[in-house]
């Protein structure tokens, strides 16, 4: 992992004006993963979409970290049952066309 593309949590929590505990707490319930280098924790910049749509979540919409972990695993688990759908139309159609 390239350190460019890392960004330490006090630049995030600064320019979206959220708490450091707020982030520690996506970490311990695994919504993200940080990054320590040289006793800094830095996030990837391609998890500051998550970390907006948690931050959205969580303080406009007051849905605490718990609950936003069980929309975040419905919401896995509706993409992956849309793959296993997708996959069994593609096998249908191989019988179809026979």
């Amino acid at each position: 992992m390239e350190t460019r593309d890392l960004i330490p949590i006090e630049v995030v929590c600064e320019h979206y004006k959220l708490p450091v505990a707020f982030i520690n707490s996506l970490q311990e319930f695994k919504l993200i993963e940080l990054t320590v280098k040289k006793d800094v924790f830095f996030i990837h910049k391609t998890q500051i979409k998550e970390v907006e749509k948690i931050a959205r979540l969580h303080y406009d919409l007051e849905i605490n970290i718990e609950g936003i972990d069980a929309i975040f695993n419905l919401l896995e688990q509706v993409n992956s049952l849309k793959k296993e759908i997708s996959n069994l139309h593609n096998r249908l159609r191989l019988y179809e066309d026979l």
